[in-house]
């Protein structure tokens, strides 16, 4: 199902109806403020899996989750006097930020550090979803392992909409991927180049 949302006010009703889909251990592909995500909610470990078995992604390769605010992300993370502050400052926006996780979070996500990535994006749609759903939504670029992330919603219909539950049709986005920064230890390393300017780290 390919479900068109407006990207600047998205209608309640239609929220409701993507976050029932989630709530049932759907998987589902929704906008970010970089590229479509394929996610599902974190409570989940069958949805977790499925995204694995679609994206064709090796486990070893944790997946990231998208947080409502700073107060969300100190619940599924440890956060710095350091971290908060860089955080605060570059959110929401296109970088995913890597801390130590705290005991709540799902084994999947985690690398074997025990650190995990966590988003909070500059997109209306995505951040209503994770609002109105009450706790995170995991969130991996929508397209198979090693190829180019969709921007496109019809073509991402096309070619994983059979395996997926829901594509929520956000409009026209970019292939491009969020900075990935870690925090950990509190030193800020970037770990990926990607839309999130990060001449702030040095």
């Amino acid at each position: 199902m390919l479900l068109d949302i407006h990207s600047d006010n998205p209608q309640p009703r239609l929220i409701a109806q993507v976050v029932a889909v989630l709530k049932s251990g759907g998987v589902i592909a929704y906008p970010t403020d970089t590229t479509y995500g394929i996610g599902c909610s974190i409570l989940n470990k069958k949805a977790l899996e499925r995204i694995y078995r679609i994206k064709q992604r090796e486990r070893n390769k944790p997946l990231s989750f998208i947080c409502g605010d700073l107060s969300e992300i100190a619940h599924y993370a440890r956060v710095s006097t350091f971290a908060f502050k860089i955080m605060k400052r570059h959110l929401p926006g296109p970088y995913t930020f890597v801390l130590e996780a705290s005991r709540v979070v799902p084994e999947l996500l985690m690398t074997r550090q025990k650190s995990v990535g966590i988003r909070v994006p500059d997109n209306a749609i995505c951040m209503a979803l994770v609002r109105e759903l009450g706790h995170p939504i995991v969130t991996t670029s929508a397209n198979l392992s090693g190829e180019e992330p969709l921007g496109d919603p019809f073509q991402l219909y096309e070619e994983l909409g059979s395996q997926l539950d829901l594509v929520v049709d956000g409009g026209m986005l970019t292939a491009a991927v969020s900075s990935v920064v870690s925090l950990v230890g509190d030193l800020a390393t970037v770990l990926r180049v990607g839309i999130g300017d990060i001449s702030a780290f040095g």
